[in-house]
């Protein structure tokens, strides 16, 4: 089965994550109080949003409430891309339970 390109571009996403900004999973583990989930869910938000009153524009949009990470590392663009963003991220919650779900001696 081919993957679609909203899936490639996901899977690239979290490729860029992990190699250009250095989310590596020892990094992601770190991350064990739902971070990435929040930070998933709110760009999703921010898409939603911009899809209906910004004609799907977040660039604009602010630091929302709950952001998990210093302000700086909030990234709108426009919702497509924001959606790709929470796709990866939830790609890397996903992994991160899957490897807090392993028998220490498999780590």
């Amino acid at each position: 089965m081919e993957l679609t390109k909203a899936e490639c571009d996901v899977l690239d996403e979290r490729r860029r994550q992990q190699e250009v900004e250095g989310w590596t999973p020892e990094h992601d583990d770190q991350h064990n109080n739902g971070e990435m989930p929040r930070a998933a869910g709110l760009y999703a938000i921010s898409a939603g949003f911009a899809t209906k009153y910004l004609d799907g524009e977040t660039e604009t949009c602010p630091v929302p409430d709950g952001w998990p990470w210093a302000p700086q590392w909030w990234k709108p663009t426009n919702a497509r891309r924001d959606l790709v963003k929470a796709g990866a991220l939830i790609l890397a919650e996903i992994e991160r339970l899957d490897r807090a779900a392993l028998p220490p001696n498999a780590k």
